[in-house]
């Protein structure tokens, strides 16, 4: 992988900043929670899978389907959010 130069890092920084900014508003996780908890783009695509699942209208048999039909997609995710929630027991 090439060696990424500074201006590119500070780009790479403020989207993820900016995501996790955006996130935060439809989550109670602050920004900084969401900026370590999904720092890579494939976490980022992960979370706002999970999302849409969760956030559409459908009903909640048909969102449980839907999960398990798309949890090796979106497994990391589930994973990473339980964890930060679970914390102590």
């Amino acid at each position: 992988m090439p060696k990424q130069d500074a201006i590119s890092k500070i780009a790479q920084n403020k989207t993820s900043e900016e995501f996790a900014d955006a996130l935060s508003s439809y989550s109670n996780l602050t920004s900084d929670q969401l900026a370590k908890l999904f720092p890579e783009q494939s976490d980022k695509d992960e979370i706002i899978a999970l999302l849409k699942i969760v956030n559409s209208a459908a009903d909640d048999n048909t969102k449980k389907a839907e999960l398990v039909a798309k949890i090796s997609d979106i497994g990391g995710a589930v994973i990473k959010v339980a964890k930060h929630f679970a914390t102590g027991l």
